[in-house]
C-alpha cells in the first residue's frame, strides 16, 4: 500500500478532507493501516504545492479515522 495522506476532518457535506503527501487521482480508493476501505477520492483541491482531497466515505464509522494516515493500492498514474 502506498501512503498518500492524512484524514484531517469531516466536512458538513459528509465528505472527508485529506491532506495529500503523495500523488493521488480522483477515483482512487483509500485504505487505512489495516487494509480496510475507508473512502473514495472525488476531487483534488487546493494549490498544486499543497494539495488536499475531498473524499466520499465508504465506511459508516469515518469519524474514527480522523487523524489517521491513509493509502491506496492504485497503480494508475497521472497523464
Amino acid at each position: 500500500m502506498k501512503e498518500i495522506g492524512k484524514v484531517l476532518h469531516q466536512a458538513g457535506s459528509g465528505r472527508v478532507i485529506i491532506r495529500l503527501h503523495n500523488d493521488a487521482l480522483e477515483g482512487d480508493v483509500l485504505y487505512d493501516s489495516k487494509g480496510v476501505r475507508v473512502a473514495r477520492i472525488r476531487e483534488i483541491i487546493g494549490p498544486v504545492t499543497a494539495p488536499y482531497a475531498s473524499a466520499e466515505p465508504i465506511t459508516n464509522n469515518i469519524r474514527r479515522h480522523i487523524g489517521e494516515l491513509v493509502g491506496t493500492h492504485s497503480k494508475r498514474t497521472k497523464n
